[in-house]
């Protein structure tokens, strides 16, 4: 996130991830009730984190504000032995005894507490409240880290790419790899993304790069809600709006072209919170319907494909590659020792 946002980290720094979130506080009982604040809207949190920044901000603590409820917290005191945890892995439930760890660390507690006191008054939540829309009267602090060390796409594959997404997770990944980073307006993370938008910048990108990474971040999100019926739309929508035209725009271009779709992890509506499961990767090449085991090492192809494109089809097949012998099999460098 620090890297999308363009924030360089000090060597004494720890980036943590900023969510603004809804808690319900009785006593010594902690309420995670939403752990995106209602899918706060970028324009609103954006000025509740500028307002965090200027009232509690100072050389060891810094907000950075982000999209919706995903924002940045720079610190630069000790923390050591603090152990987070996702707010959407405790949806609807009790997190008091994740509260009392962020107030047990010095400094950082007192950030903590200011920063609901400081929330819980601003206008913007008191209008929401009066709206019956869950107010962003929290921050919760999480995925702490410093900065990765990682080879460029160009180093490792000997590519170049570009990178559409409204995550600042996956965007910071991209200029961590030397991938371009489009900004598509309109872009939220949800269901109302600008899903035209990042389909036209997709196929733009291949002008000028080998490979375009489009990320949708819809499902999972409603899938954190325990939302069937929007799961099943944002689904739709993937489909409808995203994959087809992206299709039919790579075969109106006359080239040869592969096409993957994938995800990055499963996200169960009965947990409503990540899963480490076999994920389903489909691969399409213009050129061929079908691919031979031996063409890829004999481990990585089914040929045919048989079954849907599903969870349970990826369980009992022979698809299985790591992160770069997956992108090796993308890029048809298959064959290519492992960098």
């Amino acid at each position: 996130e620090a890297a999308s946002m363009g924030v360089e980290l000090p060597a004494d720094a720890i980036a943590f991830r900023c969510n603004l979130v809804t808690l319900e506080q009785a006593g010594d009982r902690v309420k995670m009730v939403d752990y995106s604040a209602g899918h706060i809207d970028t324009k609103t949190a954006a000025g509740l984190v500028r307002m965090l920044d200027a009232e509690l901000g100072n050389e060891h603590c810094r907000f950075y504000p982000g999209v919706s409820y995903r924002h940045l917290l720079v610190w630069r005191r000790d923390c050591a032995g603090l152990v987070t945890a996702p707010p959407h892995d405790h949806s609807d439930r009790e997190v008091g005894e994740w509260w009392r760890r962020y107030l047990a660390v010095p400094g950082l507690g007192e950030v903590v507490q200011k920063a609901a006191a400081l929330l819980a008054a601003a206008p913007e939540n008191q209008g929401r409240r009066q709206q019956g829309i869950n107010p962003a009267n929290a921050i919760w602090l999480w995925g702490e880290g410093k900065p990765p060390a990682m080879k460029t796409l160009q180093e490792q594959f000997g590519v170049s790419g570009a990178l559409i997404s409204a995550v600042d997770l996956l965007k910071g990944i991209g200029v961590y790899a030397g991938m371009e980073i489009i900004a598509v307006p309109g872009a939220t993370g949800y269901l109302d993304t600008n899903y035209q938008g990042k389909v036209a910048a997709a196929l733009a990108a291949l002008d000028r790069h080998d490979l375009v990474f489009v990320h949708i971040e819809a499902p999972d999100e409603v899938s954190h809600q325990g939302d069937l019926k929007n799961k099943l739309k944002a689904i739709a929508d993937f489909d409808h709006l995203v994959v087809g035209p992206i299709l039919a725009g790579l075969q109106r271009r006359g080239e040869d072209f592969r096409l993957t779709v994938t995800m990055d992890h499963f996200t169960p509506l009965s947990t409503r919170t990540h899963a480490e499961l076999p994920i389903p990767f489909l691969l399409y090449d213009s050129r061929r319907h079908a691919r031979k085991p031996e063409d890829c090492g004999g481990s990585c192809w089914q040929d045919p494909p048989t079954g849907a494109y599903c969870e349970r089809q990826a369980e009992n097949s022979p698809l299985v590659a790591d992160g770069r012998q997956f992108l090796r099999l993308v890029l048809d460098q298959a064959g290519d020792e492992a960098g």
